[in-house]
């Protein structure tokens, strides 16, 4: 077993405290985009699609033409359209 000394552990502490921290950020901004969708869902727009279209732009245009076609295909072979 490897021991710490206390300037590791000093360090180490440090890291845990700022891992914490930015946790801590986290949850409030997590909160703040809730916030968002429902504000955005009380002006009538459907935060599902929301999500859904967020997913899209975060893809590059390729990506997301390989996705669409995918997802038209699938829907053909089920009959779906």
């Amino acid at each position: 077993m490897t021991q710490i000394d206390q300037t590791e552990s000093t360090r180490l502490n440090s890291y845990f405290d700022r891992i914490e921290r930015l946790e801590e950020e986290v949850k409030g901004i997590r909160a703040d985009i809730r916030e968002i969708y429902a504000e955005a869902k009380g002006d009538g727009f459907d935060p599902k699609v929301m999500r859904q279209v967020l997913r899209l732009r975060k893809m590059t245009p390729a990506d997301r033409a390989e996705a669409e076609f995918l997802l038209d295909a699938y829907k053909s072979a089920l009959g779906m359209e």
